[in-house]
C-alpha cells in the first residue's frame, strides 16, 4: 500500500500496511509528509544481527518538547521506556520498510529501493545471519509484502503492466497517493520462484496481510470503484466485501486470534470533502492528509473507530493480548512532518506515546510473545529519506 512516506504516505495507502506513507518519497506539498519517510519463538532479547547486504479517545496527544537525539541510532531515547537495551538496526541506507516476520519469525519480508531501483522491490531478510534476498523479480513496482504459510509468500506488483516503475502521482493536485489500478496481488516461493497470480482484474488490488492462522487474506482494492476492504481464503477463493462506507478504507491487519480486523480509512465529510474526493479517486487519487484507526470484527460488522485526532494514524498492528494497539501518527507534530509510535486500546482509551525521534517511526510489529518489536525509521539517518529496519526487545 502506499507509506506515508518514509518515502510517501502511499504503502500510507499502499503505504502499502499497507502500513501507511513511505519512507522516503517524494517530498509532497502537504504537511503531512514526514521528514526524510518515504501487516521458533523470537528470543526475548533481539539477536545481534549483521547489517543486511544484499546476496476511543478523542483528544489529541500533548506535545513533547524535542528530546535530543544521540548520534548513535541504536540508542533508544531517555523517553522511550518501552525499549530496553540497545536497538538492532538490519539495514543500512536507501529506503527500507514495511518489514514483517515470518510465522517462524526468523526472517522478514520487506520493501526497499536498494541496488539502484528506482521504486520498491521486495526482499527477505534471515535474522540470522543478515541476508538479503530480492524475491519481487525487478520489474514494475511493488508493495504490501507477507509471508503466507507452506514457505510462500505475498505481495502486490505491477510488473504485468509494465517493466518500469510507472509515472508518479500530478503533485500539482496537492500531496496524493496514486492507486495504482495496475497492482495485482501475486505469491511467489521464498525464494522468488514461481510467481503466481493470485488477485487480478480491473482495479488496484493491494495492501494484503495474512491472518496470524494462516487461513485468510486482508486486502484493499478499487474492484467496485471505492477502496474497501475485502477478505479472501489464501488459496483466493472466497471474496468477500467488508467496507461499506464512502473514501478510502485500507491497511488493515488482523487480531492476534483473527476474529478483528484494525485499519485506517479517510472517510469524507460533508458535501465539499465528498466532492473534492469525487474530484480526484476518478484518477486513482487519495489525499491521505486525514486517516484514522478503526476497529472491526472480521467479517466486517461492529466497525468502530478508535482515534479521533484529524491526524495521518496508520500502520496499526495489534499488541499479543489482543487489547492494545500499536500505530504510527504525526498527531503531537503541528507541522504534521514528525511520525511517531504510539500505543492505545483497542477501544479508543488510555493512548500513549511510545517512541520520539524526530523524524518518521513506522510500521510496526510484534512477535507473538510480544518482546520483540520490529519497525521502520528514518532515525540515524546518513541522508534525507534513509529509512531503516530496527528490532527493539519490548518491555511493557
Amino acid at each position: 500500500m502506499p507509506r506515508p512516506s518514509p518515502a510517501s504516505l502511499a504503502c500510507l495507502l499502499a503505504l502499502s500496511a499497507c502500513g501507511g506513507p513511505s519512507p522516503g518519497d517524494a517530498k509532497p506539498t502537504s504537511a503531512t509528509k514526514p521528514t526524510g519517510a518515504k501487516d521458533a519463538t523470537a528470543p526475548g532479547s533481539p539477536p545481534a544481527v549483521p547489517v543486511a547486504t544484499t546476496s476511543t479517545s478523542t483528544s489529541t496527544s500533548t506535545p513533547t518538547p524535542t528530546p535530543a537525539v544521540p548520534s548513535d541510532p541504536t540508542q533508544p531515547l531517555a523517553q522511550e521506556r518501552h525499549f530496553s537495551g540497545s536497538l538492532r538496526q538490519l539495514t543500512n541506507g536507501g529506503e527500507n520498510a514495511e518489514a514483517y516476520f515470518s510465522a517462524d519469525e526468523k526472517q522478514l519480508i520487506f520493501q526497499s529501493t536498494r541496488d539502484g531501483a528506482t521504486c520498491d522491490q521486495i526482499y527477505t531478510l534471515t535474522l540470522a545471519d543478515g541476508a538479503v534476498h530480492r524475491v519481487s523479480s525487478g520489474k514494475g513496482r511493488t508493495t504490501c509484502a507477507y509471508f503466507l504459510p507452506a514457505d510462500r509468500v505475498l505481495y502486490a506488483s505491477t510488473h504485468a503492466a509494465a517493466d518500469d516503475c510507472l509515472p508518479e502521482p500530478d503533485r500539482s493536485r496537492g500531496y496524493v497517493w496514486k492507486l495504482y489500478p495496475e497492482f495485482d496481488i501475486y505469491t511467489a516461493r521464498t525464494d522468488g520462484s514461481d510467481p503466481q497470480p493470485l488477485v487480478t482484474g480491473p482495479g488496484y488490488d493491494a495492501e494484503a496481510t495474512v491472518s496470524p492462522q494462516g487461513d485468510r487474506i486482508v486486502f484493499t482494492s478499487t474492484r467496485d470503484g471505492d477502496p474497501e476492504l475485502y477478505l479472501i481464503k489464501t488459496d483466493g477463493t472466497g471474496l468477500t466485501r467488508l467496507t461499506n462506507a464512502r473514501g478510502y478504507d485500507g491497511g488493515a491487519f488482523f487480531s492476534p486470534d483473527g476474529e478483528r480486523i484494525v485499519y485506517r480509512a479517510n472517510h469524507p465529510e460533508g458535501a465539499e470533502e465528498l466532492a473534492k474526493y469525487d474530484e480526484i479517486i476518478k484518477d486513482h487519487l487519495v489525499r491521505p492528509t486525514r486517516l484514522e484507526l478503526f476497529v472491526m470484527n472480521a467479517d466486517g460488522t461492529e466497525s468502530r473507530q478508535i482515534t479521533r485526532n484529524g491526524k495521518a494514524n496508520f500502520a496499526p498492528f495489534f499488541h499479543p493480548d489482543g487489547k492494545r494497539i500499536i500505530f504510527s501518527s504525526n498527531q503531537s507534530d503541528p507541522k504534521g512532518r514528525d511520525f511517531d509510535l504510539y500505543l492505545i486500546n483497542d477501544d479508543g482509551s488510555a493512548q500513549e506515546q511510545v517512541t520520539f525521534n524526530p523524524s518518521f517511526d513506522g510500521f510496526p510489529m510484534f512477535t507473538r510473545d510480544g518482546k520483540t518489536l520490529v519497525f521502520a525509521s528514518n532515525r540515524g539517518a546518513v541522508k534525507e529519506g534513509d529509512t531503516n529496519v530496527f528490532l527493539a526487545t519490548w518491555t511493557d
